[in-house]
């Protein structure tokens, strides 16, 4: 039976790291220590990784309404790395909520909706070699798409590193991108009627 305070399930992974039971236990408690009432975190993944002196620690919290906050922090120790990347996710966590309590709503000049317009790829010419002919998939990910309003996608991509968030629009019921802009703005892509 899970309580009202119970702790949230914490998945530690190591990359190029044997992950200890020391660091295992180090990065939950440091976990639990985040009791802020909102937003509950329902899991908590923290992704620890070695790379000759960089040492980097990655949090990512899926949250209750759909929101998961990011954070990442590398110094040239995993410990100091562990600490800063939570001192760092709980200040995500009280901007969050007081964006909130503020009832923050989303600035209509801070959004720009542009229309999708899907071009047809041209014949490339190379001479006879197939170098630069197309270009490969080399990563492929799997990304959940969640429905929600327009201000929420805000919010969420605010509170991630990540460049752009694909989502459900709760009011149009159809795809939508929101990206980060080189001004710090957001754009938004909604798919034009035909």
């Amino acid at each position: 039976m899970i309580t009202a305070n119970a702790h949230p399930p914490v998945k530690v992974t190591g990359r190029h790291l044997q992950v200890t039971p020391a660091i295992s236990d180090y990065v939950t408690r440091k976990i639990e220590s985040l009791h802020l009432d909102y937003p509950k975190i329902i899991e908590a993944h923290v992704v620890l990784e070695v790379e000759k002196y960089r040492h980097c620690a990655e949090v990512i919290l899926v949250c209750s309404n759909h929101i998961t906050i990011e954070a990442r922090e590398e110094t040239n120790d995993m410990y100091a790395a562990i600490d800063a990347v939570v001192d760092k996710i709980a200040r995500q966590m009280r901007k969050y909520k007081t964006r909130l309590m503020k009832k923050h709503r989303p600035r209509h000049d801070i959004v720009h909706h542009l229309e999708e317009h899907v071009l047809q790829p041209e014949p490339v010419d190379v001479d006879g070699e197939e170098d630069g002919a197309h270009h490969p998939v080399v990563r492929s990910e799997r990304y959940p798409v969640k429905p929600m309003f327009i201000h929420e996608a805000v919010l969420q991509l605010e509170m991630s590193h990540r460049q752009f968030l694909v989502f459900l629009n709760a009011r149009s019921a159809r795809m939508n991108v929101l990206y980060r802009r080189k001004s710090g703005e957001f754009g938004l892509i909604e798919p034009a009627s035909a």
